[in-house]
């Protein structure tokens, strides 16, 4: 009896173990998703790619900055004048909300032009990503201005 309790217990233990690098994995997996859905919007804006920066971006998104809250509509027309130069990602975080969804919250050094003036901004980032249908759509974005 003592026996069978220790394998039992075993046996216990290796899928507990199991199941915990299957969800470390799965995290892992979603996070790698998120930050590529990410990366993805931005390199849209490098590459002045209009279409496929609106193709991200979920047709019921909000977005937040200094100028308070956009529809998908305002953000689309507003980045017709914006072109990043360049980007660096750094301070990548993602909390997952869901097996779908994905917090991500990073800090973005960039260069570019707006609406013909060239800037360079240190800025915060936090979106919320989620999967439909197998394709990575951008629920909300805020941007914060960063030292």
């Amino acid at each position: 009896m003592f026996h069978a309790t220790i394998s039992r217990l075993a046996g216990f233990s290796i899928l507990t173990a199991l199941l915990c690098v299957g969800q470390q994995s799965s995290q892992s997996g979603l996070q790698d998703q998120v930050v590529a859905a990410e990366r993805a919007e931005l390199d849209a804006l490098k590459s002045g790619d209009l279409a496929a920066f609106a193709d991200l971006i979920a047709d019921e998104a909000i977005f937040a900055d200094a100028a308070g809250p956009a529809t998908k509509a305002q953000i689309v027309k507003n980045v017709a004048g914006f072109r990043l130069h360049d980007y660096t990602m750094s301070n990548i975080q993602v909390l997952p909300l869901s097996a779908d969804s994905g917090l991500i919250v990073y800090r973005v050094a960039q260069t570019g032009t707006s609406h013909g003036q060239e800037f360079t901004a240190k800025v915060l980032v936090s979106a919320i990503w989620t999967r439909r249908n197998g394709k990575w759509v951008c629920l909300f974005s805020q941007e914060t201005a960063a030292n």
